[in-house]
């Protein structure tokens, strides 16, 4: 068994803009795990929100990749390494390794993956369902252009719209998008940006509108105060919860929580995480960062266990890698 990670670089097709800023280009960091016929991969984004760049998520990576040789399994992984970009990617390229390893000495024929999968499978092996629902995100810009952006999406088939938003405009962004598209599903992103005194009123005023569901509008060592007035409409938890640690500290504050395998630290504990969030009455969402199309993969296994899928990370790039996934009409193919 050997296992390497090196770093890559995606140019955006467009700018991606949200409370914290803009990007144009997604950094991610890729990890290959190769013996016995087969090698697995996993990709992961590191995100500077988490104290995370390529750099300290590949030092975090290169002493684990040594013990890939020795057997490490995911199961001893998880306590290897702590919750995030680093673990994430070899968790990943540890599952889809099993996978490839299991098609590679039985046969096509004896492998039936289904959505309990652990594994993305190889690219022509689709584990559950052929193609997923998707949002379709749209960035920080004027009421009008978001306006724009709402009505060329509906018109290309989109069901439900991702609005970020930060501090400023915020009812008038939101209702030049209702507007625009009065029969999409709008969820809203402020990504940690509200204060707390504009909260319940912006709530009562989205929940008027139709908003389904609004993602971390405070700050995740902020969120306490959520406990302090009913909700309107769900409120979903998406920097305030990583594993299944948080769970007891966000009950009563949230009812959704957006899993995102870069904070889960993999799809191990991502899958954990759904049933055991679930089980506590938590509805779900599945997430993901600006990434290519392996990390989408990687995600699938849970697309049949969530009520909203935010899985459009690749449809920002400028080009993604091959064979990429397809997306068409606020749904994402497999093949």
């Amino acid at each position: 068994m050997q296992a390497r990670c090196y770093a890559e670089s995606w140019p955006l097709r467009t700018a991606f803009v949200i409370s914290r800023g803009a990007r144009t280009e997604a950094q991610v960091v890729v990890v290959e795990v190769s013996g016995e016929g087969a090698t697995g991969v996993g990709e992961c984004t590191p995100y500077p929100r988490y104290g995370e760049s390529v750099e300290s998520v590949q030092q975090q990576l290169q002493p684990l990749l040594r013990e890939v040789g020795l057997g490490l399994t995911r199961e001893q992984l998880q306590s290897r390494l702590p919750a995030g970009a680093a673990r994430n990617a070899l968790d990943c390229a540890l599952a889809d390794w099993e996978t490839k390893r299991s098609l590679a000495f039985a046969g096509p024929e004896s492998l039936s993956p289904g959505p309990e999968s652990l594994s993305p499978g190889p690219e022509s092996l689709s584990p559950g369902p052929e193609s997923l629902p998707t949002v379709q995100t749209l960035v920080i810009d004027t009421p009008q252009a978001m306006a724009d952006a709402a009505r060329a999406a509906v018109g290309q088939g989109v069901g439900v719209l991702k609005l970020k938003l930060d501090d400023r405009q915020v009812l008038e962004r939101v209702e030049a998008v209702r507007s625009a598209a009065p029969d999409a599903q709008l969820v809203i992103d402020a990504n940690e940006a509200w204060p707390a005194e504009t909260l319940e009123e912006r709530c009562h005023r989205l929940g008027e509108w139709g908003v389904a569901m609004l993602e971390q509008p405070l700050p995740a060592d902020g969120d306490a105060f959520l406990e302090t007035f009913p909700h309107p409409l769900p409120i979903c938890a998406d920097e305030s919860c990583h594993t299944r640690a948080d769970l007891p500290r966000l009950r009563g504050r949230y009812e959704m929580l957006n899993i995102k395998l870069d904070k889960t630290g993999g799809i191990t504990e991502a899958l954990a995480l759904a049933e055991e969030a679930k089980a506590q009455g938590f509805e779900l969402m599945l997430g993901c960062m600006l990434c290519t199309s392996r990390a989408i993969r990687a995600a699938w296994p849970l697309g049949e266990k969530v009520r909203f899928l935010d899985l459009d990370g690749p449809t920002w790039l400028a080009r993604d890698v091959q064979p990429p996934l397809r997306f068409a009409a606020g749904r994402v193919y497999w093949s």
